[in-house]
């Protein structure tokens, strides 16, 4: 089955300050802030939605379509996707742009500073689905580029295409009125439970309302597991175990490549679920949201452990 990931490629620059943000802020000049903080170098890792989704997907040997955008500086990811078989034919380089771009900052006490330069993201993927077969065919829709989100949502419907919708960090960004549209019509509608109630915010609905735009709603709830809702019932995952938590950070995006790694092979929405869970575990087991790898039989003797 052919699986198309929207979202985004981005570069991930990792700082680290030795000491703490608020001894180099003067509370009484707040309102003409201007500080600057030495770190101690400086970590590249490769990120955004799409291409976390996809790398966890290769990983459980699926080879997805990423629809999204990348700059000039997309040399270096582009490598590291072909090293994993994946197809770089859905990518739109935008050669006056840079790739998005997060640079984040954290303190010894955790406190972050983080800023993000959209870039390439800024421009649509322009995917062409000429030659896609909608029986054989299922999608996700992850945070990227807003116009991508709305337009894809859109095509799938028409086209007749199963899609998970996953607004994530775009919810603060989507209307009412976009965010009801997407939803309407989805397979799925997963996020997790800040992003839920964000949602119930800007719609005015609860679990309820929402189901009834979508079949089925999935909330992670991180180190609690997640919540499979559907109109009858709801049913808790138990979160897969980790040998040892690095960084929580792209636990979600690899949760969502199992759950279609489930999907695609025609598991049921909670063995499905099972699956994200088991796939989140290896993700906080490494600093960065691309870093972790397992192999098949890895992956399914975790499974069986937690699951069996």
């Amino acid at each position: 089955m052919k699986i198309l990931v929207s979202g985004s490629l981005a570069y991930d620059r990792i700082m680290n300050f030795s000491g703490k943000f608020k001894d180099h802020i003067l509370t009484d000049k707040i309102h003409a802030l201007n500080v600057c903080f030495t770190v101690n170098g400086l970590a590249e890792k490769f990120g955004g939605t799409a291409g976390n989704i996809a790398y966890s997907l290769a990983l459980l040997k699926e080879q997805p379509q990423i629809l999204a955008t990348a700059g000039k500086d997309f040399t270096h990811y582009q490598k590291w996707l072909e090293q994993h078989n994946l197809s770089l034919s859905g990518i739109r380089i935008i050669p006056k742009e840079f790739t998005a771009g997060a640079f984040i900052t954290t303190d010894k006490s955790n406190n972050q500073i983080t800023t993000f330069n959209t870039g390439a993201m800024g421009h649509s993927s322009m995917y062409n689905f000429s030659k896609i077969n909608p029986v054989d065919t299922m999608a996700i829709i992850s945070p990227g580029n807003l116009g991508d989100m709305l337009a894809y949502s859109r095509k799938y419907k028409k086209l007749n295409i199963p899609y998970i919708l996953d607004p994530g960090q775009s919810i603060p960004t989507l209307g009412q009125k976009q965010l009801l549209e997407m939803i309407d019509g989805s397979a799925v509608f997963i996020s997790n439970d800040y992003e839920l109630e964000m949602v119930k915010t800007a719609t005015g609905l609860d679990n309820n309302g929402i189901l009834q735009y979508t079949e089925i709603v999935i909330t992670t709830m991180g180190e609690q597991g997640s919540i499979v809702s559907f109109q009858d019932r709801t049913v808790v995952i138990p979160p897969a175990l980790p040998l040892c938590v690095s960084d929580p950070t792209g636990a979600g995006d690899a949760f969502r490549s199992g759950l279609i790694k489930g999907m695609v092979m025609g598991k049921d929405i909670i063995e499905s679920a099972r699956m994200g869970s088991t796939c989140a575990s290896f993700a906080v087991e490494n600093y960065g949201t691309q870093e972790h790898c397992f192999t098949e039989s890895q992956f399914w003797t975790r499974h069986k452990n937690n699951f069996d």
